[in-house]
């Protein structure tokens, strides 16, 4: 698709590779007048979060992933990249129950996602769910570890990621 009224195209793809290439505030500024012509581009939308994220613009990311996830048009990777990047940018500005909602849902629907997990768990600990984060990160751990220390008590491991406070012969 080529630049004009029919999509951003080139522009959008020129934009990201600037991204990419470490030239942010390049990129931000090509992305910001993509936005002002494209208001409803889902892509444009995540790429212009993206670059804010980039630039510690946590604040102004906000809006552009929120846009983009209202949206259509992103594919599943970018979606999940939004969901992220949105969950991740709450919980970076303090806002942890709107961290824990939107990566909830992240996990949902991405449930194989580990590193939605890990972010998730980090947001639980931040709202005082401490238990259940510290949960979702050894469930993780057991199963996605190639540690010959880790790999050795998996099952020990996944046993307690379901139940911290048990206590073997206790009584």
């Amino acid at each position: 698709m080529t630049a004009g009224s029919d999509g951003p195209g080139e522009l959008l793809a020129q934009a990201v590779r600037l991204r990419e290439a470490g030239h942010h505030d390049e990129a931000r500024a090509q992305l910001l007048g993509l936005r002002g012509r494209f208001p409803d581009d889902a892509q444009v939308a995540y790429q212009t979060a993206w670059v804010h994220d980039s630039l510690g613009l946590e604040a102004e990311a906000v809006p552009h992933y929120v846009d983009a996830l209202a949206g259509t048009g992103l594919s599943e990777e970018d979606r999940r990249g939004a969901l992220l990047g949105l969950g991740s940018t709450y919980r970076t500005l303090g806002h942890h129950a709107e961290a824990v909602a939107t990566l909830s849902d992240a996990v949902a629907a991405f449930p194989d996602d580990n590193a939605l997990k890990t972010f998730l768990a980090m947001a639980l600990y931040n709202v005082g769910r401490a238990h259940d984060g510290m949960r979702l990160l050894l469930t993780v751990l057991a199963g996605t570890s190639a540690d010959p220390d880790i790999v050795g008590y998996r099952g020990a491991i996944e046993h307690y990621a379901q139940d911290l406070d048990a206590v073997e012969g206790a009584g």
